[in-house]
């Protein structure tokens, strides 16, 4: 079978990557294509990117949704390793038989095809070929994959005259093969700054602006280069504890706390990141871990069954993700239950966790206007509801809850 690997940021996914993904099984050339979006970006570093598994599931929702027919996978082999995502070490990872069989297989390949050998192209533009040689370990590259090189009207490259150039460069020929290429040119760079979404489809559409990326306030400014490294860090391990309805919503959980904390005390931005960000890591641990981890951290303070994963969190957080910052470790602990004199860190990770813009179970417009001008009147809304919530279900509020409501001014 050959194997069609087209690797990048997709940041967004747009519909100038649909036109190539087309393009290149009408050739006939590959029989399969597996797009794989990139991790670490060794270009793409910083705060320009959008956490790896915003992209990720942004392309799985996308290919689900716009390729039925055809076969287009998904994989996330760059979230399995350490280390940069250079385009070696992808293809090394995905064309080993060991993984490659198993992700077929999971993608409804038969078994029989599965395990045939594979042939591996990595898919490209005609615009690389005029330097593909400066890429790193550009001779081991072609000894693991040819090169499916999409030829676009108007690129000025002579595609003929390069694959010439580098058939006579490297001492093994190289299997070049070229594919032309009709339809849509988008630049994700563009769709970020002008926020023109018709470049995209209506899935990508709707998971942009359910997830609220692409802001144009730029909040990233106000957080230090190593919190923005471990943020980055962060999203990639929490993908290996959590499934994409609740790592999406605790990543968007940690930017908008950043955003509150940008509102009511910029020196809060870089522990207001992380500590949202990390509030529901240990969600969806086995039970009797989060009830172990739990009573490590809090005793039997936190005995509910929906309340083990805050404490478990806070436990969780500082093992496997590295925090020491008492304050984060409580904003994570008491997230779900506030407490009697919370921080305004922890108000604003509680405040969050309830407004985050993918939460769509009620009404919360009131709740969003007010949480950006008066952070104890937001509270009194969300508590409020909440406690409501749980006496309709002839539940007891937890003792921590009463005290918070009592700080914030509700009684009874």
């Amino acid at each position: 079978m050959n194997i069609g690997l087209l690797g990048g940021s997709f940041d967004p996914f747009h519909k100038g990557h649909e036109s190539l993904i087309k393009g290149a099984l009408r050739s006939g050339i590959v029989d399969v294509v597996i797009l794989i979006p990139s991790a670490r970006n060794p270009f793409k570093r910083g705060r320009g990117v959008t956490a790896a598994p915003y992209r990720f599931y942004m392309v799985k929702d996308a290919v689900e949704a716009d390729f039925k027919k055809d076969k287009v996978f998904v994989s996330d082999i760059e979230f399995t390793y350490s280390g940069t995502s250079f385009t070696l070490t992808t293809i090394r990872e995905i064309s080993k038989p060991s993984y490659i069989r198993t992700f077929l297989e999971a993608n409804g390949i038969k078994s029989s095809d599965a395990k045939e050998k594979h042939s591996f192209f990595w898919i490209t533009g005609s615009d690389v070929l005029p330097t593909f040689e400066k890429w790193r370990e550009a001779d081991k590259i072609l000894e693991l994959s040819g090169l499916l090189v999409a030829s676009r009207p108007g690129d000025g490259v002579d595609v003929k005259e390069q694959v010439g150039r580098l058939n006579s460069l490297f001492k093994d020929k190289p299997d070049i093969r070229v594919f032309d290429v009709k339809g849509f040119e988008a630049a994700s760079s563009q769709i970020r700054k002008n926020h023109d979404y018709v470049k995209v489809s209506k899935t990508v559409d709707e998971f942009i602006r359910t997830h609220n990326l692409y802001r144009e306030d730029d909040l990233f400014d106000l957080v230090s280069d190593e919190t923005i490294e471990s943020y980055y860090e962060n999203a990639i391990k929490l993908y290996r504890y959590l499934g994409q309805k609740r790592l999406l919503h605790t990543l968007n959980v940690g930017l908008l706390s950043l955003k509150y904390a940008s509102v009511y005390d910029k020196n809060l931005c870089d522990r207001a990141l992380i500590a949202g960000e990390l509030h529901d890591c240990a969600k969806e641990l086995d039970e009797t871990l989060q009830r172990e981890m739990a009573i490590e951290q809090s005793g039997d303070l936190f005995d509910e069954k929906k309340l083990l994963h805050s404490p478990a969190g806070a436990v969780l957080a500082q093992r496997e993700f590295g925090v020491t910052d008492p304050g984060v470790i409580d904003a994570i602990t008491y997230h779900t239950t506030g407490r009697g004199g919370m921080s305004l860190l922890e108000k604003i990770v509680y405040l969050a966790d309830k407004l985050e813009p993918a939460r769509t179970y009620a009404d919360l417009s009131r709740e969003r206007e007010l949480a950006v001008t008066d952070i104890d009147a937001a509270l009194r809304l969300c508590v409020g509801s909440t406690v409501n919530k749980i006496k309709s279900r002839g539940q007891d509020v937890h003792p921590l809850t009463l005290d918070f409501m009592n700080d914030i001014g509700i009684y009874g």
